[in-house]
């Protein structure tokens, strides 16, 4: 082979070898400048998201607190204005009480590292203050809002006759032990660990509380208005119960109104997380409280020949307390249908709890948040679409093909609930009633607890001394 071709051909293969070393060390310095701020766009956007995330969660809260609001406007307007301060600091203090139990205590239990029934550490969020957490000061102030709404519930059943006192009394127990103890069995693993309903091999579905926090709150308000016994001149001399009529139900609908608002905190909140997510709850919350409302308005025309008001105030909130549980794993038409199935239910339930079961409830409570609580979480072993929705592999709803283990856990949590909620209820009312004394006494229900407890009237000069 000619000499001078070699040595051409070597020169070239160098040239070759050194071009496409140079070309790797540019790919390389390429990538380690890109990688760096590749990295920082996707730190950027997830502290993005956490911060949005917060930002929602918080804002939820604030809606969720505002529906004390709503509740004391309910519950002033479904009963008589001789009660109506009565019922306002009632709704102050259970929250503000409520609030600092919670903190010190419950909060402690149901999200604590869960050694057992319950969690068991950072008590008054001990070990949170500097561990650079924004989250958990967040998530504190959200399941602050949700314990005060457990125990506003049982203000409404126990209206007119009950010791502001006694009152307080137990709405520290509720806030400090009662909610958060069964709360830590459906939400603990929310924090930390996880209770036995949601490790069951089925999970217990309950995404924003028909039973956690409505039931609990229904079946205590059962208990307390069992031991407290009715208000004088409920039922007469042959046991048939008598109508007394609230004071304004333009308060109770503005109440109403406002506890509506507030649920599109309650429900599309609990995503706690800032996304698209949000809407679709938002939408079938909105749904059910509206079929709600619908169907209770119908049931009480044709039943009672008129459209009735306050049944259909009530007919939209227990939309709202059925849909609280499956908001998250239901289709629209899912939504309608528990709705409307609630309407139905709040209206019979009110009639049964009223004249049957001779448990005098003032604003139906126990029947929207005892009874359509219940409903609702049943209704995710009934209804829960997850594949439908594409938030799953598997649909858990037995109309969606999901055979029986989702409603078999479902099951398994309501009663757990009635069982915790409505025997420690008992036995917490009993002894209040034996000991600082649960009922007021006869003079101050006939003049007004707002004279009696409280020294003042909602409306001045405004005194009834009236027996009925």
């Amino acid at each position: 082979m000619n000499h001078d071709l070699v040595v051409n051909r070597l020169r070239k293969g160098f040239v070759l070898v050194l071009l496409f070393m140079m070309l790797a060390s540019l790919a390389v310095a390429e990538e380690a400048v890109v990688d760096p701020v590749t990295a920082a766009i996707e730190a950027a956007k997830e502290e993005m998201q956490s911060n949005i995330n917060i930002v929602w969660t918080c804002i939820a809260a604030f809606l969720v607190f505002f529906m004390q609001a709503g509740f004391a406007m309910v519950e002033a307007g479904f009963t008589r204005a001789k009660n109506a301060v009565n019922i306002l600091m009632k709704n102050l203090m259970d929250f503000s009480i409520g609030t600092l139990a919670f903190f010190v205590i419950g909060f402690s239990l149901m999200f604590g590292a869960n050694k057992g029934l319950f969690g068991w550490d950072g008590f008054g969020l001990s070990g949170v203050e500097g561990d650079g957490s924004d989250w958990n000061w967040t998530f504190m102030i959200f399941q602050t809002v949700f314990a005060g709404t457990a125990a506003t519930i049982v203000s409404g059943a126990m209206a007119g006759r009950t010791k502001f006192k006694a009152y307080i009394c137990y709405s520290v127990f509720i806030c400090a032990l009662i909610y958060p103890i069964f709360g830590s069995w459906a939400w603990g693993g929310l924090l930390n660990g996880g209770g036995w309903l949601e490790n069951l091999s089925t999970p217990f579905c309950d995404f924003a509380g028909s039973t956690v926090v409505h039931s609990i709150g229904g079946w205590l308000a059962l208990a307390g208005a069992i031991v407290l016994g009715p208000r004088l001149g409920k039922y007469g001399p042959d046991g048939k119960a008598k109508a007394i009529p609230g004071h304004n139900i333009t308060l109770a609908a503005l109440g109403v109104f406002i506890l509506w608002f507030g649920w599109f905190g309650f429900n599309p909140g609990s995503t706690t997380v800032g996304d698209g997510e949000i809407g679709r709850v938002a939408v079938i919350t909105n749904l059910a409280a509206a079929a709600g409302a619908i169907v209770a308005m119908i049931i009480s025309w044709t039943v009672g020949k008129k459209p009735d008001a306050s049944i259909s105030l009530n007919g939209a909130l227990a939309g709202l307390v059925a849909i609280t549980a499956p908001c998250y794993t239901v289709t629209p038409v899912g939504a309608i249908i528990i709705g409307a199935i609630a309407g139905v239910l709040v209206y019979f339930s009110v009639i049964f709890i009223d004249n049957v079961l001779k448990i005098d409830d003032p604003v139906g409570a126990v029947s929207v948040h005892g009874v359509c609580g219940a409903f609702g979480t049943l209704s995710c072993g009934l209804f829960n679409a997850e594949k439908v929705l594409g938030i799953g592999d598997a649909n858990g709803g037995l109309f969606y093909g999901g055979g029986f283990a989702q409603l078999g856990s479902q099951l398994a949590g309501v009663g757990a609930a009635f069982a915790w909620a409505f025997g420690l209820g008992m036995l917490m009312f009993t002894v209040i009633k034996v000991t600082v004394g649960l009922r007021a006494d006869k003079d101050e229900e006939i003049k007004g607890l707002d004279i009696g407890e409280h020294g003042m009237e909602a409306y001045a000069g405004f005194q009834i001394f009236s027996s009925t």
